[in-house]
């Protein structure tokens, strides 16, 4: 994995790409809706529904989690736990300008 982190200055999103540095497929092959489930919160409708910081989508055909960077300063502990899942795992991660690239590669929310 590479040392240097993917730099946040200015992003406006981290795309977390269920690929490892490896390039293999990152499994389970749910793991982007469960990822996305543990940051779920409860409306005044009683349904549960995806943060709006955090959500699965798809990029060049593989899971991914877009991170809305405003996270790290409204959640310091959620922004970290999610870039130390994707660290721990090895994931690939994009910064905004990476990101532009895999929407005109497909990325769909």
């Amino acid at each position: 994995m590479p040392s240097d982190p993917v730099p946040l200055a200015g992003a406006l999103e981290i795309i977390i790409l269920g690929v490892t540095q490896t390039g293999a497929p990152f499994r389970p092959s749910d793991w982007a809706d469960r990822l996305c489930g543990v940051m779920s919160i409860f409306g005044e409708d009683q349904r549960i529904s995806y943060s709006p910081y955090v959500n699965p989508s798809v990029a060049d055909g593989h899971k991914c989690v877009r991170v809305d960077t405003r996270l790290k300063a409204l959640n310091p502990d959620a922004f970290a736990f999610l870039m130390g899942f994707a660290r721990d795992n090895e994931l690939r991660l994009h910064a905004p300008s990476e990101a532009a690239g895999l929407a005109a590669q497909g990325l769909r929310g």
